[in-house]
């Protein structure tokens, strides 16, 4: 195992990083695949299916090589836990098989692309245990923590840098997670979604939610992100200035600016605007000086992303 910034990662330094899209609808309504339970690493069981995953996430480093810009390359593991796997035939072994072939994916392209200029940075994506967009069963912090800490062993036996855990949607996950991190010795970063109204689908508040997560983890949350939800959504759940939101580094956006609710019954992606999109990012970077990391969620995709590149680069340009 040569976790190459496991120590010290590149991003807490506060230079630019990007993330790729919305892998999974990328991969269903514009590469056409079948993605049994929204699982991605379902692809890794075929050469033709871990070929769409080379392409996919080269897309995205070919971006940041190009913009110079670093790169988080999350793995395709959000399903990859134990009772989403069940539902795919997976045994644990095919499960644990599964972790680690999506890790050694990345280092590939970490390998082929990375440059000076260009940390390509390896996080294994932990997903919610159940629905992403609202939580349909809760588990105490200490169940969480067992639930998930094979996936997170897993991963910290790899080359993974950190562990990501994108769509939290309650806190006890979330805190469970980070506890299991911590007996790994992985650093782990908490991505909660918010509704349209800035909350998370609890009702909690975001900053309510980061407060308990760390008061709880005695602050070991490398940093908080935001994913799955518009950044029309975002401008009035965190004021810049209370000390609170220095804890949030990064967001990765929706295309669209449909509630959760909405989303779950679309039959069409909704793409929307990529320029206007990016331009929405960057105007919540200039609100919130700390955002350093700016990425895609649902419908979005490298075009989205190259427009955040751009939408950057003339920041810093123009200013």
């Amino acid at each position: 195992m040569t976790a190459k910034y496991r120590d010290q990662l590149p991003q807490l330094s506060g230079d630019f990083f990007i993330t790729d899209g919305g892998i999974e609808t990328t991969l269903i309504y514009r590469q056409g695949r079948t993605l049994p339970s929204f699982a991605a690493f379902d692809l890794l069981k075929t050469s033709d299916g871990q070929a769409a995953l080379q392409i996919y996430f080269s897309s995205y480093a070919a971006l940041a090589k190009q913009y110079k810009n670093g790169l988080i390359l999350e793995s395709a593991t959000w399903r990859a836990n134990p009772d989403w796997a069940a539902k795919l035939g997976y045994s644990d072994a095919d499960l644990d098989k599964a972790n680690r072939a999506a890790i050694t994916l990345l280092q590939g392209i970490r390998a082929e692309y990375e440059t000076p200029d260009t940390p390509l940075v390896i996080s294994g994506c932990v997903g919610p245990r159940g629905d992403g967009y609202q939580p349909d069963q809760f588990m105490t912090a200490e169940d969480a923590e067992e639930y998930h800490q094979t996936q997170i062993r897993t991963f910290a036996e790899s080359d993974v840098d950190l562990i990501s855990a994108i769509t939290m949607n309650y806190v006890e996950e979330a805190i469970g997670i980070v506890w299991a991190a911590g007996t790994a010795r992985v650093p782990a970063v908490i991505s909660f979604t918010l509704e349209t109204n800035g909350k998370l689908p609890t009702g909690q508040t975001l900053k309510e939610a980061i407060t308990e997560v760390d008061e709880a983890t005695d602050n070991a949350v490398a940093y908080y992100m935001i994913n799955c939800a518009h950044p029309t959504h975002l401008a009035s759940s965190v004021n810049p200035s209370e000390p609170w939101a220095n804890r949030i580094r990064g967001i990765r956006v929706n295309a669209s600016h449909k509630s959760h609710a909405e989303l779950n019954q679309a039959t069409a992606l909704d793409e929307g605007n990529p320029a206007e999109l990016a331009q929405q990012c960057i105007d919540l970077k200039n609100r919130w000086p700390q955002l350093n990391i700016l990425g895609g969620c649902c419908g979005t995709d490298e075009r989205h992303i190259e427009e955040i590149c751009k939408a950057r680069l003339a920041l810093e340009v123009h200013g």
